[in-house]
């Protein structure tokens, strides 16, 4: 798992210092891939776009008074946002029913939606590399010359990603999918202080699409409109 835009999420009714390593699949359709431990603690990064304040329809992530289920963990509800100078929120507040955990008495209570995190103390900095199309249309020719078709958005640099603690050691081109994000490899840039990441397959964002249009399609489901991770249709960079 991967945050590429970190908002502070607070378990307020978790224990201070306590740390649970939570069993995580490695291949959800390959289950001899075995699983892994991930880091679970009080104070937690999820992504920006996971919380809206006032969230518009068929938007199943987390809103004031929802539940959703982090993966791999519990179920927790927003009870409160804290907000800067500006108005804009800086740090979500929830609690957990600490029932809902894999394996506990109601870990298959059913909730609309299922998010992915960090744990802030385990989290490990990491530079993103997010490569998009090089030419904006797919004939770059009729362009008169192909440099007047080059996207100017090619690619985004981010600084300030959050990786789970598995993944940071990963040597220079290996390969991994970050949950609901994409699939990305490890640069040669990488380095055991800063690891580096460049995407090569996006995934279909089933709630972009709705957002853009303003309307539901038919194709929206529960998990805020992206489908589960080991069930995204790739979407490869050139095509």
């Amino acid at each position: 798992m991967a945050v590429l835009k970190p908002l502070r999420l607070v378990v307020e009714n978790y224990d201070e210092g306590k740390v649970e390593q939570l069993e995580a699949v490695n291949n959800p359709e390959d289950p001899s891939a075995g699983t892994r431990r991930v880091p679970f603690s009080r104070v937690l990064y999820i992504e920006q776009d996971d919380f809206r304040e006032d969230p518009p329809k068929k938007f199943f992530r987390l809103t004031p008074g929802a539940e959703v289920r982090l993966r791999y963990a519990y179920i927790v509800k927003c009870t409160g946002v804290t907000k800067n100078d500006a108005g804009e929120v800086v740090e979500v507040r929830c609690s957990y029913d600490p029932q809902t955990r894999s394996g506990l008495p109601d870990a298959s209570r059913k909730v609309k939606g299922t998010i992915h995190w960090v744990s802030a103390a385990h989290a490990v900095p990491t530079e993103v590399r997010l490569y998009d199309r090089l030419f904006r249309s797919e004939m770059p020719e009729e362009a008169g010359s192909f440099l007047n078709d080059l996207n100017p958005d090619s690619l985004e640099v981010v600084a300030d990603a959050l990786v789970e603690p598995s993944v940071a050691a990963a040597p220079a081109g290996s390969r991994c999918q970050f949950e609901r994000l994409g699939y990305f490899a490890v640069d040669p840039d990488t380095s055991a202080a800063r690891p580096v990441f460049n995407r090569v397959v996006t995934l279909r964002d089933t709630w972009a699409k709705i957002a853009q249009s303003g309307r539901p399609t038919p194709s929206a489901r529960a998990e805020g409109g992206q489908r589960s991770a080991a069930r995204q249709s790739p979407r490869a960079i050139g095509g």
